[in-house]
């Protein structure tokens, strides 16, 4: 045990005083807060001007089509017929043909464009045109508007677990809570077993295997590495959270303060009342208050003990289960391209398990969902969201535990048989074949 400590400790210790780690700990937030901050810069952008030529033949529509200025729409009505050519040279860049029979029979509309326009932009030229339409059936049919509003209300429908009756149900935020931490286990996972497989490789390469075996068996210096890799990715995430969490606040509040300044905004050629619209606008996003209650209310629906507890069994479980097979592989090869082979059977698992976790957000009931939360090499990433969503009996966690465990200490066993024959084997292809040989060597 305290040879595998000290494996630890070096293997942590060399990593964290590598350039790489310092260059990625500082590159990592500057990426992804940079990301975020792009996307917002550019979601602020003015968009393109919309003139939506509207062309209705059979007059169906009967009032003015709503302008829409954030999105610098204007519609313009004709009743002309419009041939592509002339369509081409006119100003507009968009037409919406009505075809006949958009009253009565199945109601249908080509839009032609010369640039093709944002989904915003689609549903809202799609809505005003239904409400044209609309009240167009409405006065052939001679039924009073202001009568059909009164009825035609939408259902507000709230869903409510029967055994949590007078709490509404908040399974949708919850299964997207338990996606997001699968997700994040996936991450992981593969990104420092991957590190694993590399530095037992490297270590493979230069030699330095051939030393530190005579010292301590091949297991110990599996594990050691292994888990000393964890120590070094959690490391670097803490980090991660901590410095993307600052440059975002700061990046963010800026780039707000330098959009919303009136001196930029009227450097943008935007009216005094335009201006005073934005700037009330985002003093009242900024003022307005978290919804606590809501907030109350998600918390009390959520084990929260239960949940970190079982995100940190399934994390760690999942890490050694995958970081122990990835070890024997970077064992069993010389070069990465060689890792091809063995590294598509461990990598398909974990793409079939955001899968599962993703259907398991929209059908939390499916068969996939319950045999995905059960089959060791999914369970990790497939069980937390049944979990956040509180869908899943005791009984089942238990088993999808405990199966892991056996899973774990089964892989563990024969990842540590094929690395200590692979970690000393140079100059040979292996072949799943020679891989089942060494899993009966003796010795």
């Amino acid at each position: 045990m305290n040879k595998i400590r000290l494996i630890i400790w070096r293997e942590f210790i060399t990593r964290v005083r590598k350039p790489s780690f310092l260059i990625m700990t500082i590159l990592g937030p500057l990426l992804i807060a940079g990301a975020v901050m792009a996307m917002a810069w550019v979601g602020m952008q003015e968009a393109t001007d919309y003139k939506v030529l509207v062309v209705d033949q059979e007059g169906l529509i009967s009032r003015r089509l709503e302008d829409n200025k954030a999105l610098r729409l204007t519609f313009f009505l004709d009743g002309t017929v419009w041939t592509d050519s002339a369509f081409k040279e006119s100003p507009y860049n968009i037409q919406v043909r009505l075809l006949e029979g958009s009253i009565t029979e199945n109601p249908r509309a080509d839009l032609i464009y010369k640039n093709k326009p944002s989904e915003f932009a689609k549903q809202w030229i799609r809505a005003e045109l239904e409400k044209s339409l609309e009240i167009s059936k409405l006065q052939k049919e001679g039924i009073d508007r202001e009568a059909y509003a009164r009825v035609r209300k939408p259902l507000d429908l709230k869903l409510y677990d029967v055994k949590d009756l007078g709490k509404e149900s908040m399974a949708d935020a919850k299964a997207m809570i338990g996606f997001f931490f699968g997700y994040f286990m996936f991450i992981f996972i593969f990104m420092y077993g991957v590190q694993v497989m590399r530095g037992v490789m490297e270590e493979k390469q230069s030699r330095i295997v051939e030393v530190l075996i005579s010292s301590v068996r091949p297991f110990q210096l599996m594990m050691g590495k292994i888990v000393g890799v964890a120590m070094v990715g959690f490391t670097q995430f803490m980090l991660w959270i901590g410095i993307t969490a600052l440059m975002l606040v700061i990046g963010l509040a800026v780039l707000a303060s330098s959009k919303f300044d009136p001196s930029v905004l009227a450097e943008g050629g935007m009216t005094t009342q335009v201006q005073e619209q934005l700037i009330a606008a985002q003093a009242q996003t900024a003022a307005a208050p978290v919804d606590a209650d809501k907030v109350e209310e998600f918390i009390a629906q959520v084990n929260v003990p239960l949940v970190l507890a079982v995100f940190a069994f399934f994390f760690v479980g999942g890490y050694l289960l995958y970081a122990s097979l990835l070890a024997a592989i970077g064992s069993a090869v010389d070069s990465e391209t060689d890792t091809q082979q063995f590294m598509f059977p461990v990598t398909i698992p974990m793409i079939v398990a955001i899968f599962i976790a993703q259907l398991a957000v929209v059908n939390s009931e499916s068969p996939a969902v319950f045999w995905g939360s059960m089959i060791p090499l999914t369970a990790p990433i497939v069980m937390m969201v049944r979990v956040v969503m509180g869908t899943v009996p005791m009984w089942q966690l238990l088993l999808s535990m405990a199966l892991l465990v056996l899973t774990f200490i089964g892989s563990v066993w024969l990842a540590g048989r094929i690395y200590r024959t692979g970690i000393l084997m140079y100059g040979k292809k292996v072949s799943w074949k020679e891989l089942g040989r060494w899993l009966l060597y003796k010795g």
